[in-house]
């Protein structure tokens, strides 16, 4: 393959992925936004986390298993409850490896 369609493609990929993130922040910056705005945008990250986390949790084997067969399902739902109650990530993501952890080696 052309080395210049190699680095053409690379420059294309870059600008696709920076291009998104740079505008708005270059655009907004130094302006105040209304106040539904702001509300809505806070709660993007929690989207994109849940839609992050569901498809691993609710179809580990790419089928949908909400049964008590699904050692993660099993597992998010102490996890979650510790998230909550102590609002640590390290804690959080630490309870829950260590909880598949043990399932995995206790049930399987």
């Amino acid at each position: 393959m052309d080395q210049s369609i190699i680095f053409m493609t690379i420059v294309g990929m870059g600008l696709v992925t920076y291009l998104p993130r740079v505008l708005p922040m270059l655009l907004l910056s130094g302006r105040n936004l209304a106040p539904w705005i702001g509300r809505w945008l806070s709660f993007v990250p929690a989207t994109v986390l849940a839609a992050l986390l569901a498809p691993g949790l609710l179809c580990p084997e790419g089928t949908l298993n909400i049964s008590d067969e699904n050692l993660f399902l099993l597992v998010a739902l102490p996890t979650f409850l510790v998230a909550w109650k102590f609002k640590s990530f390290f804690g959080t993501v630490a309870v829950g490896m260590v909880l598949v952890a043990l399932g995995r080696y206790f049930l399987t």
